[in-house]
């Protein structure tokens, strides 16, 4: 059976610290613990004052002043990881915490875990190539040397590097390793540690290198497993469950998030609040329990992303510059059909393709099955649709030998319906209102995974009011741009009225837009 020796980096909050240790080293685990030594003396003292006697813990034999972005949380993280080596000869697998984490399943859900898959868990993605670092520095991080804090001495961290920017005094990255980044939070197997520090003891040179990288506790352990390990025996994944905001901060966890954590595919979590007692003693408590089910749903990333981008001032859904391809012409007209029920406005096509001769192409630019014909290749994918929608669209103008098209959208697309509706083009937009019940919403829940199949039904319970809001409100958006040709038809109207819209929209006649508003099931689930 796994055993792990978990590698605890701390400095505050020693009470939490000492009941963190003794919870995990009560199933049978581990702990190595380095506290910073930056923190109140008082404060190590009374961790070791509680845990010295304890012979499932130990502590490092020199104490590193860390500081974010610096080499000090590397050498802190490798000085507790050879402490644990030495003292816990029977640990199978070595696991990064921070004081802020805490289990989210049980030690016996964790144990089988591992125990399932004979391999190592940590990020680690190409770090020129992934994406990974979003804006800052990327390139500078590896081939300036980096000796300040750039939180802590910003004036000498920068400085230092515009000097050597200025006078081009650039290093090379060591020539047989490919710099990865990722998460510092990772759990290895035993061999892979040995290995690593066995790769530390014998090559001074990158470890050089790395001591004066900028933040390498994101590309440290991350470059080195893969060198020492096959790449069929690594997960780039982490065990532990964290979000980032979109200002680069970890998201904190609160009382009322205990139900959303435990259905993570994860096996710890962080942030969680000093402050969230409740929440601490249930994910304490749910350590060491024995035969607990465990739904995995997986929905608290999009559910975050969902609520935060909900109604956010200031989102701009203007034209890009690389947006402009060139006009759709001025004698065409663009038929924009807008609809969150696909469904609906998919019945609403087929029987304007019965009816009349305008071709209609539905969701091009939210389905990859679109039924689009062959353009050359730039419909192969929704991304490259979206990218170049002006020469796709031009090209279906070509393709059906007419000058009017209509085109259905979500709603959710107000960038692109205001991007086409400012083109010279004669474009018109149609909004086909919806009814939303519950079943429509829990449906709705699942299909753009805010929810699981495991998903407790309280939670969608919670979660329906703040979508139904958010349907109604991107309705509300599109009529706010209060577009030169705007319809709209619901099925609370009578056919009559819908079918004036209809007419005016498609300038069709009066009896063939009666013919289209009363197509059978127009507005049915």
């Amino acid at each position: 059976m796994a055993r792990i020796a978990f590698i605890l980096l701390c400095h505050k909050d020693p009470k939490g610290v000492i009941a963190q240790a003794r919870r995990l080293a009560a199933s049978g685990d581990y702990v190595s613990i380095h506290f910073d030594a930056r923190a109140n003396p008082r404060d190590y003292e009374q961790i070791r004052g509680a845990l010295g006697g304890n012979p499932s813990v130990t502590f490092v034999q020199r104490r590193w002043k860390c500081g974010w972005g610096e080499w000090s949380l590397v050498a802190a993280t490798l000085e507790a990881v050879r402490a644990a080596i030495v003292a816990f000869p029977q640990a199978t697998h070595f696991y990064m915490l921070s004081g802020d984490c805490m289990p989210i399943k049980s030690a016996e859900y964790a144990h089988a875990f591992l125990d399932a898959e004979d391999c190592d868990y940590i990020e680690s993605f190409d770090f020129f190539e992934s994406g990974w670092i979003k804006t800052g520095f990327k390139e500078e991080r590896l081939i300036y040397r980096h000796w300040f804090n750039e939180r802590t001495q910003k004036w000498l961290f920068y400085t230092s590097y515009n000097l050597q920017k200025r006078f081009g005094l650039t290093r090379k990255v060591p020539a047989d390793i490919q710099v990865m980044i990722g998460s510092q939070w990772w759990c290895l197997r035993r061999q892979t540690v040995e290995k690593v520090l066995e790769f530390c003891a014998n090559r001074p040179d990158v470890m050089r290198f790395f001591a004066t990288t900028w933040i390498p506790d994101e590309t440290f352990f991350q470059t080195i497993v893969p060198h020492v390990v096959p790449g069929k025996e690594i997960r780039a994944r982490t065990l532990t469950y964290l979000i980032f905001t979109d200002y680069g901060m970890p998201v904190t966890f609160y009382n009322d998030h205990y139900d959303l954590l435990m259905g993570q595919n994860y096996l710890f979590a962080r942030k969680i609040s000093p402050e969230a007692i409740r929440l601490r003693e249930r994910l304490g408590a749910l350590w060491t329990a024995k035969d607990v089910h465990f739904p995995i749903s997986n929905e608290a990333t999009g559910l975050f992303r969902f609520l935060t981008g909900r109604g956010r001032v200031g989102r701009r859904f203007g034209q890009r510059f690389w947006e402009a391809e060139g006009s759709l012409g001025r004698s065409n007209t663009l038929l924009l059909v807008a609809s969150k029920k696909w469904h609906v406005a998919k019945r609403l096509t087929a029987s304007i393709r019965q009816h009349t001769k305008i071709p209609a192409v539905d969701f091009a630019f939210n389905e990859l099955e679109a039924g689009l014909p062959d353009l050359g290749g730039v419909e192969t994918t929704v991304e490259k649709r979206h990218r170049h929608r002006r020469a796709l669209i031009r090209l279906l103008f070509q393709h059906f030998e007419s000058n009017r098209l209509i085109l259905c959208l979500d709603p959710s697309e107000l960038y692109l319906i205001q991007d086409l509706t400012s083109d010279k083009a004669d474009t018109r937009v149609l909004m086909i209102d919806s009814q939303f019940d519950d079943d429509y919403l829990r449906g709705h829940i699942a299909r753009v995974g805010l929810a699981g199949a495991e998903t407790a039904p309280g939670v969608v319970d919670r979660l329906l009011p703040l979508v139904r809001a958010d349907l109604e409100h991107e309705a509300e958006r599109l009529r706010d741009m209060e577009f030169a040709a705007f319809h709209a038809i619901a099925p609370w109207r009578s056919a009559e009225e819908n079918a004036a819209q209809l007419a005016r929209f498609l300038e069709v006649p009066a009896r063939t837009a009666l013919m289209l508003a009363r197509t059978p099931d127009l507005f049915s689930d």
